[in-house]
């Protein structure tokens, strides 16, 4: 459902897979449902609805503000729902998916990517009681991405990572942003701090010369570093006390990951999840809890505006 710049992806992806019949693509734009659906030998369709009750599982990659009558229509005919980030526009509508998902049995998955990264795979087995987590997001201005802010746009990816592994629930939260080139906020900061006593400050923005995603992660016995685009794991310890001196009482152990194919595991992890019912890497309540957090935020930096 959607074969813009993304959405072509995921339909080249199903179209691959052993195990996976792309059946159709969906687009109200003419030419791109029809040059997609040329290039992959499937049907072209404009309406969603044409396809309620013919299909086992859709991707949703539309905008955002039809996220959820579509997911909830597939839902409601029986379908397994990938639905893109952000789940849906308000946190009402989430639930609603959610309780949807519940009803029919089917699998509702959410479009948080990185969760397949490579850096972030490598590192998990590396996590211990983290303490401090840093996130730089950063990218060049783009018109496409900017019906949402750069909060539900970009940030959401690292607020999704960061709940995932600090698993506490929030306490408090600062945020500071402000629009730069667009209607929407381009760039943002935000303190999260957890029950358990950890704080993460996090960073995006969609107006920097260059683009990077960086996370580094603190914690009693490690410093954790992770390059999310070039899939590079670095971990920085204390050196025992037996080990041999050197320049710096630390190890350092770097892994240069091979780059993979990110959408392609989160695709074939949710066609596992439909066939199996395990639940999913990302599910329907990942994606709301993550939704929850970036509208506190986008609420706090709206606010602290208007209060200027």
């Amino acid at each position: 459902m959607g074969v813009g710049y993304l959405g072509r992806f995921h339909a080249q992806k199903y179209a691959q897979l052993p195990g996976s019949r792309l059946v159709a693509v969906v687009d109200s734009q003419e030419p791109a449902r029809q040059a997609v659906a040329a290039e992959l030998g499937v049907a072209a369709v404009a309406d969603h609805r044409e396809l309620l009750g013919q299909v086992d599982a859709v991707s949703v990659v539309t905008h955002t503000p039809s996220h959820f009558q579509i997911a909830a229509d597939f839902l409601r005919a029986g379908a397994h729902v990938l639905v893109e980030k952000p789940i849906t526009e308000t946190l009402e509508q989430a639930r609603e998916l959610i309780r949807l998902a519940g009803e029919a049995g089917r699998v509702l998955q959410v479009g948080h990517l990185e969760r397949f990264n490579a850096a972030i795979l490598a590192a998990e087995p590396q996590l211990r009681n983290p303490r401090f987590l840093e996130c730089h997001r950063l990218a060049p201005f783009r018109e496409r991405g900017t019906d949402v802010n750069v909060v539900l746009d970009l940030m959401i990816h690292d607020i999704d990572i960061v709940q995932s592994i600090v698993q506490s629930p929030l306490a408090s939260i600062d945020a500071v942003g402000t629009p730069v080139f667009s209607e929407e906020i381009d760039i943002a900061n935000a303190r999260l701090r957890f029950g358990n006593g950890c704080v993460a400050n996090v960073t995006a923005s969609r107006v920097s010369l260059k683009t990077e995603r960086k996370m580094r992660i603190f914690q009693d016995d490690a410093y954790i570093s992770m390059d999310l685009q070039q899939k590079v794991l670095t971990v920085i310890r204390k050196r025992p006390r037996d080990a041999a001196a050197g320049p710096l009482p630390v190890t350092i152990e770097e892994q240069n990951l091979d780059q993979g194919d990110a959408l392609r595991a989160e695709i074939e992890s949710f066609l596992d999840c439909a066939r199996s019912g395990r639940r999913p890497v990302v599910a329907g309540e990942d994606g709301l809890a993550a939704l929850e957090t970036a509208s506190r935020i986008t609420a706090m930096i709206k606010s602290g505006r208007e209060a200027q």
